[in-house]
């Protein structure tokens, strides 16, 4: 199976514990060699934070555990960087 080097996950969290606290216990999963995180959505009881990792080989059921176990739920999977490198993406026609 070819490995997973990047996840780009949409996250809706409680305001507790904070962005930088959440994004620090993420980036502590052994398989995660840097985190970023980033607040898309603010309201009264929740965030929905954008969560991208990267690592040599993601475990993506350790990634969503963690984020369970900080309260939060992993509403999708927006991008999967798999291979010996990483692609970054370009536009194409059908963007413009």
């Amino acid at each position: 199976m070819v490995a997973v080097r990047r996840l780009v996950i949409d996250v809706l969290k409680p305001h507790e514990p904070s962005l930088l606290a959440f994004t620090e216990q993420v980036a502590a999963v052994d398989s995660v060699e840097g985190a970023t995180g980033s607040l898309i959505e603010l309201d009264q009881e929740v965030q929905n934070v954008k969560i991208t990792v990267e690592g040599t080989d993601l475990d993506f059921d350790d990634l969503e555990s963690t984020v369970e176990e900080l309260g939060g739920t992993v509403h999708s999977v927006d991008e999967v960087g798999c291979g010996d490198i990483l692609v970054e993406e370009r536009p194409t026609h059908q963007d413009g």
